[in-house]
């Protein structure tokens, strides 16, 4: 049986509030992700993905590079601990009808990040899903 922990990304990143789009997009592009996690400060802000961007802010026609990740960030943030099964970090997500969790450890410290692709390549390795989370990391 998996655990959250054993499925999760372990490399979190992490940008300030005030990042503007164009460079968080830089960000997840560099490092191959689909997500940050947004810091207002020491607080965490919450989590923006590749598709808040276009959803929120490219189809709204912002200007990239004036518009801040804080002004679309997902404020509600989903949270797991890490030493749950991953099969009921599916059915969080199922739940939620979100595609990405922050997992913490058991003093709710981020500690990673687990995906619908993360779980997918774990618990049903061909799967169409699992292929393509495979072929294009952190989906």
């Amino acid at each position: 049986m998996y655990r959250v922990s054993d499925v999760m990304t372990k490399q979190v990143v992490y940008l300030p509030a005030e990042t503007p789009l164009d460079e968080a997009a830089r960000v997840m592009k560099e490092s191959d992700i689909g997500d940050v996690v947004v810091t207002d400060g020491a607080t965490l802000a919450g989590m923006l993905t590749d598709r808040d961007i276009v959803v929120r802010a490219v189809a709204e026609r912002a200007d990239p590079g004036s518009t801040t990740i804080g002004s679309i960030v997902t404020r509600e943030v989903v949270m797991i601990e890490q030493h749950c099964t991953a099969g009921e970090a599916a059915a969080l997500m199922r739940e939620r009808n979100i595609r990405r969790v922050l997992v913490c450890d058991s003093d709710r410290k981020l500690v990673g990040i687990v995906s619908l692709g993360d779980l997918a390549m774990q618990l049903d390795p061909n799967s169409a899903l699992s292929d393509i989370s495979e072929a294009a990391p952190n989906l």
